[in-house]
């Protein structure tokens, strides 16, 4: 028990180091604060988006998973791919667009493009609304983990408090660079804790291949679609890979994550790095279906991971690996506090409260968000319940609506700024009536999110179609930026092609 709270201590402590070092290097501008002067590097960019990525629905959700539904959430190798696809051929436009237009937020680039106020409010209330309780479930996540870690000598309420605490000192003092430095310690710990987990555990039933020899005489529907249930079929197998990762990806900690890159060359990197990453998943398969044979009657899925560390690991060995889930909790939920406070201060403070605020005032605007908002979620993993994975898919299914405005800011000279409103007002409200009202249920199994983004882009394209824009000065802004991205980043579409004429000449 006493190795446990030690543990715990070093993971509290660690971040508060970084965080301390990282202000020593930080510039006292709101651009510093907030994107890291847009000058961050791989490793750190690698790190940061991969740990933000990565949190307790995918530590504790993916083994739950697992555990109550078989094997639908494999499907996370495969969004994996996607988000870091996304990253390189949507983040690095964003990128490239936020570095010439000076954008911060996900609204600044939408807002300016589309040319219109009520958009740019409407997609700053949905990463907030939608962001929090996400960032409950961090926090559940991560205190549920430190109670455990530490033999239960740090109760639930405490443990949540003192995580808050910690992440609201280092981002306090450090910004996005204290975020990210801190990330790449929780990332690797992460890794280790996510593989190791479940080899460890699955040495008690003959290791890898005796755990699933095992499962296939016992509990076969595990190891196929639709589960055991039932309920987790083809439908929710597509769902999972299109909300969880679209979701994730327009997440305001991403945006910051696309708008802070040093160099556009470092997006070319992220789908093969991304992709790799995915493998540490296979420690929740061991886990997760090691369960089903060591732990069958679990109450609540999303400890079946803590349970069976403590009950079959020694102390010291669960606290660690414990340590790294608080870690996915962490790295994931310092993002989202930071990405919060930033919509709070540059979206509605500065635009709309006090244009002609300092530097110094953004700032200060910024950190206290920090505190609001982190209380506001502290509150939320007190009183109110729900599994980790049920809330998490709910939360993003409300941000990957912003998928389709997006696209066509980047993409599209045609797209109308009352297409991206209503088809934006329609998917949201799509998500929030199926999620909420049991019965609305999802059609042909599909889940809320798709049917969202379904609707949201139906809407979007057909009156974008109709619809004409008359700011042709600001679409002839972006059309000029994305050809000067094209001619630097994609010079082949500027080649003339090769014709037999041209040849027969050159001969």
């Amino acid at each position: 028990m006493t190795t446990g709270v030690l543990i715990i201590a070093a993971f509290m402590i660690i971040p508060l180091v970084v965080g301390f070092f990282a202000a020593s290097k930080s510039a006292n501008t709101s651009e510093d604060f907030f994107i890291q002067g847009r000058g961050m590097g791989a490793v750190a960019v690698f790190f940061t988006v991969a740990a933000t990525w990565w949190s307790s629905f995918a530590f504790l959700g993916s083994n739950a998973t697992f555990y109550t539904h078989g094997p639908v959430y494999l499907t996370a190798l495969a969004w994996n791919l996607l988000f870091g696809f996304m990253y390189y051929a949507i983040g690095k436009r964003v990128w490239f667009l936020g570095k010439k237009f000076n954008y911060i937020t996900a609204s600044d680039l939408i807002g300016d493009f589309y040319n219109n106020e009520k958009l740019r409010v409407i997609v700053a209330a949905i990463l907030l609304i939608f962001t929090i309780p996400y960032l409950q479930i961090q926090l559940t996540g991560g205190a549920y983990l430190i109670e455990v870690a530490s033999g239960g000598t740090i109760p639930f309420w405490l443990s949540a408090l003192m995580f808050y605490f910690v992440i609201v000192v280092y981002v306090w003092v450090g910004g996005i660079r204290a975020v990210a430095w801190t990330d790449i310690i929780y990332g690797a710990l992460l890794f280790f804790g996510m593989m190791y987990a479940g080899y460890y555990i699955s040495q008690n039933l003959g290791g890898p291949t005796g755990m699933f020899t095992q499962l296939m005489e016992t509990s076969p529907a595990h190891l196929s679609l639709p589960g055991p249930q039932g309920t987790m079929g083809y439908p929710m197998w597509f769902s999972l890979f299109v909300v969880t990762a679209i979701g994730a990806f327009m997440g305001p900690q991403i945006w910051l994550r696309m708008y802070s890159v040093k160099s556009g060359k470092l997006f070319n990197l992220m789908p093969f790095l991304l992709g790799f990453a995915a493998i540490a998943y296979i420690g929740s398969v061991l886990a997760g279906f090691s369960g089903v044979l060591l732990e069958p009657n679990i109450a609540n899925p999303d400890q079946v991971l803590p349970i069976m560390l403590m009950k079959y690991a020694p102390f010291a060995l669960a606290s660690l690996i414990l340590a790294a889930g608080a870690a996915a909790a962490m790295s994931t939920a310092n993002s989202q506090i930071h990405a919060v406070s930033t919509i709070v201060t540059l979206d509605f403070y500065q635009r709309y409260v006090k244009p002609d605020a300092s530097q110094e005032s953004i700032i200060k605007v910024g950190r206290w968000s920090l505190i609001i908002f982190s209380l506001v979620a502290y509150f939320m993993a007190l009183v109110v319940p729900g599994v980790l994975v049920t809330i998490g898919i709910a939360a993003l299914a409300g941000t990957a609506q912003l998928i389709v405005p997006t696209i066509g800011a980047i993409s599209w000279r045609r797209a109308h700024p009352t297409a991206a409103i209503w088809g934006l007002l329609s998917g949201i409200a799509v998500v929030l009536l199926i999620t909420f009202i049991p019965s609305l249920s999802a059609p042909f199994g599909f889940h809320a999110g798709v049917w969202g983004l379904l609707i949201n882009s139906l809407l979007f394209v057909s009156l974008s179609l109709v619809l004409q824009r008359k700011d042709q000065h600001v679409v002839q802004k972006f059309e000029d930026a994305r050809r000067e991205y094209n001619e630097t980043y994609h010079q082949e579409l500027f080649e003339e092609p090769i014709t037999d004429k041209k040849v027969e000449e050159a001969l």
